[in-house]
C-alpha cells in the first residue's frame, strides 16, 4: 500500500478516476471523471444530466477508482468508496459557494491552467469524504 503522503501525492496528481454508481434496479454504472483531492475528500464535477447524477440522487453510495501504470510492476492505485454530498448549486452557474472557493481552484488550475472556475451551467459539485480508501504500489514489491 502507499503511505499516506505517497496516496496524497498521487490522489493530487492523477487526473482521471473512474466513478461507480447504482442505479434503482440494482444495474452497475462506471464513467470516467476528472476530479480533485484536497487532502480529505475527492471533489468531483458531473454532468447534472448523466446516469450518474441520476443515480446517484438515488441511492448516493458510490466508488472511485483511481489507478496508474502500464505494466504488471507499476501498477498502483486507490479505491475510495463512501457517500456522494451534492454541494451548491445544480447546475453550477458560480453563485457564491463558500465551501467550493477551494476545490474549484484545485479544478481550475489542474485542469485549466486558471485561477477561477469556468462555469457552463451543465455540471454541479459531488464530494466523496471517504468512508473506506485502499490503496496499492506494485512498485514496492521486490524482484
Amino acid at each position: 500500500m502507499m503511505t499516506p503522503q505517497e496516496l496524497d501525492t498521487f490522489l493530487t496528481t492523477q487526473r482521471t478516476c473512474r466513478v461507480a454508481t447504482v442505479g434503482g434496479d440494482g444495474a452497475p454504472h462506471v464513467g470516467a471523471l476528472w476530479f480533485a483531492w484536497d487532502g480529505t475528500a475527492l471533489w468531483l464535477y458531473s454532468i447534472t444530466r448523466s446516469r450518474r447524477w441520476a443515480q446517484l440522487r438515488g441511492d448516493p453510495r458510490l466508488s472511485v477508482l483511481v489507478d496508474d501504470g502500464d505494466s504488471y510492476a507499476e501498477l498502483r492505485g486507490a479505491e475510495l468508496t463512501g457517500r456522494a454530498e451534492f454541494v451548491g448549486e445544480a447546475p453550477r452557474t458560480g453563485e457564491p459557494c463558500p465551501e467550493l472557493a477551494a476545490p474549484e481552484k484545485l479544478f481550475a488550475g489542474k485542469y485549466f491552467g486558471l485561477t477561477e472556475m469556468p462555469h457552463d451551467g451543465r455540471h454541479a459539485w459531488l464530494r466523496l469524504t471517504p468512508e473506506s480508501l485502499v490503496s496499492w504500489d506494485f512498485r514496492k514489491i521486490p524482484g
